[in-house]
């Protein structure tokens, strides 16, 4: 669809969403870099992880989502997940009238940090077995050999809030081992979630293992795509940033500000109102 810039207001939110708590990695990224923009966060918890959907289920919820924010008055909508970009973001750019950013595992830019030519990928089943990492692959993983680990669980100790976890620490240890054994100097954090546990991932790692994640990437392509359609704030003040959340835990609020670093608004929301 045409993309109409004279009906979105610059000073409108732009809209972050995942499957969870996870993008949140990704809207501290576009606060530090557009600190005047509101944002909206949703974290769709309740239907986390994206990862163990089928593409058509995966769809449907960023639909679903996706129409709530901007029911809100959204004029970007960001899909900080690597797997709801994989199955929806082609689907999205042509239902809405808008700029639609998405993810995709840092294979690029690993190949081109990688020493001896061995990158490590940690993401979730469906980002892996997508068409568009096969793409990526295609495209950057020629010349370099690429080991893959699925990371069932660790999603949900992030949504939980157990960063620092004797399980949590178990599981990073699980899934990174294979890609050292393999002699990978490089390691993608495929997932949103995971530089929630980079501390642990570089405790098992070591310091010579380089880790790469596309939160700032992101931002950046944000902010030059809003510059160029002449979208962003005319503010010069710092933009509110609201949470939205359908968890159920009881502590989902907490997760967030820990998550957030910092006191946050959070609205719970179980089901979403129609637009």
């Amino acid at each position: 669809m045409t993309l109409n810039t004279e009906i979105i207001h610059r000073n409108r939110p732009i809209a972050v969403f995942d499957s969870g708590v996870g993008g949140i990695s990704v809207l501290q990224h576009i606060h530090a870099l557009l600190p005047n923009e509101t944002l909206h966060y949703f974290a769709d918890s309740r239907h986390a992880p994206y990862g163990s959907k089928t593409p058509a289920e995966i769809e449907a919820r960023c639909f679903e989502v996706a129409d709530f924010l901007i029911g809100q008055g959204a004029k970007a909508l960001v899909v900080a997940c690597n797997t709801a970009t994989a199955a929806a973001i082609a689907a999205m750019r042509t239902k809405y009238a808008l700029p639609v950013f998405g993810m995709e595992p840092a294979v690029k830019p690993a190949a081109e940090a990688s020493q001896n030519g061995i990158i490590g990928v940690l993401a979730t089943t469906g980002t892996l077995k997508s068409a568009q990492f096969a793409g990526l692959l295609e495209s950057y993983g020629r010349h370099v050999k690429v080991v893959t680990q699925a990371c069932v669980g660790l999603v949900e100790c992030v949504e939980r809030g157990e960063l620092h976890a004797e399980n949590t620490l178990k599981l990073v240890a699980q899934y990174c081992q294979p890609l050292l054994d393999q002699g990978a100097d490089t390691i993608v954090l495929g997932c949103t979630h995971y530089p929630f546990v980079r501390p642990l991932i570089e405790q098992v790692a070591g310091s010579r293992v380089v880790l790469i994640d596309t939160g700032a990437a992101v931002a950046t392509h944000l902010q030059k795509r809003l510059a160029a359609l002449d979208l962003l704030t005319s503010r010069g003040e710092a933009g509110r940033v609201w949470f939205w959340t359908n968890s159920e835990a009881k502590n989902a609020q907490q997760v967030i500000e820990e998550l957030w670093g910092m006191p946050a608004e959070v609205l719970t929301l179980q089901v979403l109102p129609c637009r």
